[in-house]
C-alpha cells in the first residue's frame, strides 16, 4: 500500500496483527471490497449508520446498493479537511499475517474502531 504508516503492531500466537493508516483511496476501495460480512457490520456500527439515517433510507444489507452506500459513508468519514485541495482521505486498515500470508480484515475511517477490531483479533488468537 503506498502512502501508509504503521499505527499498531502486535503478535499473538501465530498471528501478527497490524493497523496501517493509508491515504490511498484506490487501495482502500480494494480492501473494502474484500472484507467479510463481520467486518462490514463492524464498519457500519463504527459509522453509526443506524443512528444517522432513518431505516427507510438505508439500503438492505443484502441488496445491490448497500456496498456503494457504505463505501460512500466511509469515504465521507475519511475526508480529513474539506477546505484542503486536493482533498486528503485517510483510512485505517487492519491486516493479519498468519503462516506468512497477509490478509486485510477491516477498514475504517477512524483509529478507535480499527484498534477495537485488531484487539478482538488478538484476543481470539490468545
Amino acid at each position: 500500500m503506498p502512502q501508509q504508516e504503521v499505527f499498531f503492531e502486535e503478535q499473538a500466537g501465530d498471528r501478527f496483527i497490524a493497523v496501517l493508516k493509508t491515504y490511498d483511496r484506490s487501495c482502500a476501495r480494494e480492501v473494502f471490497g474484500n472484507v467479510d460480512e463481520a467486518a462490514i457490520k463492524s464498519l457500519a456500527a463504527a459509522l453509526e449508520i443506524v443512528k444517522n439515517y432513518e431505516p427507510q433510507d438505508i439500503p438492505t444489507t443484502d441488496g445491490p446498493d448497500y456496498e456503494d452506500f457504505l463505501w460512500e459513508e466511509l469515504s465521507e468519514a475519511s475526508l480529513e479537511d474539506v477546505r484542503q485541495s486536493p482533498r486528503l482521505y485517510s483510512f485505517f486498515v487492519v491486516t493479519e499475517t498468519k503462516a506468512g500470508k497477509a490478509k486485510d480484515l477491516y477498514i475504517s475511517a477512524d483509529w478507535p474502531s480499527a484498534d477495537k477490531f485488531a484487539s478482538r483479533r488478538l484476543a481470539d488468537a490468545s
